[in-house]
């Protein structure tokens, strides 16, 4: 290691929107470079290794891997192209020196393309432009270059960056080219160019040990790891170092590990040299912001400016009829500790204490952050009640001012009229409007409470085809009152198990949310009301029997199939005095106050 320079070094961040090919291109890469052997099975999407990363076929956390393309080594950060997750994004900027910008040859840059890609160059990032999926139908390559130059134009591209080479290709069937005319059968087109495109870390390979930390990993046996590109010097294990915190105080410790990422995994390594992304390991509580030096003057290094979260939301311990049955982790302590232990490697999550014991607010980018968030305490065997996002408001000189997004949609162009409607429901402003191949493209600003719960209406209006994402704009003037649910509820009035019986007599009065044989409780939703009011029903009611009728009688009962909630739809589905109950096994949503009577009374308590 200790003759590897700087000059060897490629450090690269891959940034895309969400399903425009961008963990497979890494895959290509990896095996391409010889990181696999020749029979090795390797997945799909390797380097997405989270479960829920796998099943929700996005990225969420940033990752970082390497591979070795003739004597240079190219270390690759891939990151997420959702933009709730845009503070894995964020932080690794400080970690490389270009930017891999893969664009769908159809779709064009989207929200989130842009989002990064103003990050990037905004740090002066070198980028290199691939317009993935060339072979797709109706691909329009040329125009896609069009398209990114008016982006970088639009963003402030410096004369160098406005000039990035562009390669076009398949990340799917693995070639990379200069021309859409060409053809080849490799990427060797795209090692070649980060190669000569991507300029080497700027590190004093002569100088005193210095590293920013970017981000932190665990492993059960050395702890925390602090993970950065090392900006001067070199480390090997056994070195003292400080510790600067983000408050200018300073703290000494001792190397234990240093690891080095190639493929799928990490090595260990005898020294980490300046210019290289490396893992240490050796401190108890290391945070990221956080600098690394050998000496105790050492200058903290500024960290990039991370976006402020938008919503909060509470979390607080489930106090239900059924608590304790499914999780093993129910105490607001261990919730507690939890929460506070993501936001420490999760910094555009916030976590503080309430006035009320039990309840935390977190505050976040966006409802399916949290909703990550939750489904890994789920697995983890956590028992939580989460409430509905609201927006954090700011006041300015004596104005109420609240957060903006721009939305970007594209729908059927039948479903227009409809989507029109909902956005001006909505308090959205029309920005820009085309149609293209039977699609139209929308692009609106809409205050961020009215984008809670959009996604579930535009997948109703287009019949599941609509596309949305959305992206923080600005903080503005409140927009007024804004109602994004119409319906109301059906509330079980008992605790007991659902029968069939009574189901089929509650489908008239609206969609049920269970089936027959689940346990209810009083104070549970398991329905929607059409009409906007709550209403009381019993869904545990069993048939009586009679002389003239039998117990079997009705068993051919057929019901309608129950509505489903996913975790990020049911969060986003719920009012403001309802809540989501979250456990190993199930999610169900419920009413703050569980008693009926008790609702009555709090209810003329706030009219009064």
């Amino acid at each position: 290691m200790s003759q590897i320079t700087p000059s060897d070094i490629r450090n690269i961040a891959i940034i895309a929107h969400v399903d425009h090919g961008k963990t497979t291109l890494v895959d290509q890469l990896l095996r391409q470079s010889g990181a696999f052997r020749d029979n090795q099975v390797v997945a799909e999407r390797a380097m997405d290794s989270m479960d829920q990363e796998r099943e929700r076929g996005i990225t969420i956390k940033a990752k970082n891997t390497s591979v070795h393309w003739k004597d240079k080594i190219i270390n690759i950060v891939d990151t997420p192209g959702h933009a709730d997750f845009g503070g894995e994004v964020e932080r690794v900027m400080k970690m490389v020196d270009g930017v891999l910008l893969v664009v769908d040859a159809y779709e064009g840059p989207q929200a989130q393309t842009r989002f990064v890609l103003k990050k990037a160059l905004a740090e002066g990032l070198s980028p290199i432009v691939f317009v993935n999926k060339i072979d797709r139908p109706n691909a329009d390559p040329l125009a896609v270059h069009d398209k990114v130059l008016e982006l970088f134009l639009e963003l402030d591209a410096n004369e160098e960056q406005f000039n990035a080479p562009f390669l076009y290709g398949s990340a799917k069937n693995g070639f990379a080219v200069h021309n859409p005319d060409e053809t080849a059968d490799n990427m060797e087109a795209l090692f070649e160019t980060v190669e000569s495109a991507i300029p080497a870390p700027k590190a004093d390979a002569d100088g005193p040990f210095r590293m920013l930390i970017s981000n932190i990993d665990w492993s059960d046996y050395v702890g925390r790891i602090a993970i950065g590109k090392v900006l001067g010097g070199s480390v090997k294990i056994g070195d003292p170092v400080w510790r600067v915190k983000r408050d200018g105080s300073r703290e000494r410790a001792k190397i234990s590990k240093i690891f080095e990422f190639s493929a799928l995994s990490t090595t260990d390594s005898a020294e980490g040299v300046a210019g290289n992304i490396v893992g240490l390991s050796g401190f108890e509580d290391a945070d990221i912001g956080e600098t690394l030096g050998s000496a105790e003057d050492t200058e903290a290094v500024p960290f990039v400016e991370i976006d402020p979260p938008t919503v909060r939301m509470s979390f607080s311990i489930n106090d239900g009829p059924f608590a304790g049955r499914e999780g093993d982790r129910v105490t607001s302590r261990e919730i507690r500790d939890r929460l506070f232990r993501e936001a420490r490697t999760n910094i555009s999550i916030q976590v503080e204490d309430t006035n009320e014991a039990g309840i935390f607010a977190v505050s976040a980018r966006g409802a399916m952050q949290v909703a990550v968030l939750v489904e890994t305490m789920r697995r983890e065997g956590y028992e939580v009640l989460v409430s509905r996002p609201t927006v954090i408001e700011k006041e300015v000189e004596g104005q109420k001012l609240e957060p903006y997004e721009t939305l970007y949609v594209e729908a059927p162009d039948d479903a227009v009229n409809g989507i029109m409607k909902s956005l001006h429901g909505r308090r959205g402003k029309l920005d820009h409007m085309e149609t293209k191949n039977g699609r139209t493209f929308i692009e609106a600003t809409v205050p961020t409470r009215g984008i809670i719960g959009f996604e579930f209406e535009l997948l109703n209006l287009t019949s599941g085809e609509g596309i949305q994402s959305h992206l923080f704009k600005e903080y503005g003037p409140f927009a007024g009152e804004i109602r994004t649910r119409n319906t109301g509820t059906l509330i079980s009035m008992e605790k007991g198990q659902a029968m069939t019986y009574s189901l089929e007599n509650l489908e008239d009065r609206g969609r049920l949310f269970i089936g027959p044989g689940e346990d209810v409780y009083e104070g549970m939703i398991v329905g929607e009301n059409p009409r906007a009011d709550d209403l009381p029903v019993n869904p545990t009611k069993a048939k009586h029997v009679t002389n003239h009728r039998s117990s079997g009688d009705g068993k051919g009962i057929q019901l309608s199939p129950p509505v489903r909630f996913s975790l990020e739809r049911a969060i986003e589905y719920i009012a403001p005095d309802e809540l989501v109950e979250a456990t190993p096994k199930n999610i169900r949503l419920r009413k703050r106050i569980l008693d009926s009577n008790e609702r009555k009374r709090m209810a003329k308590v706030g009219k009064n």
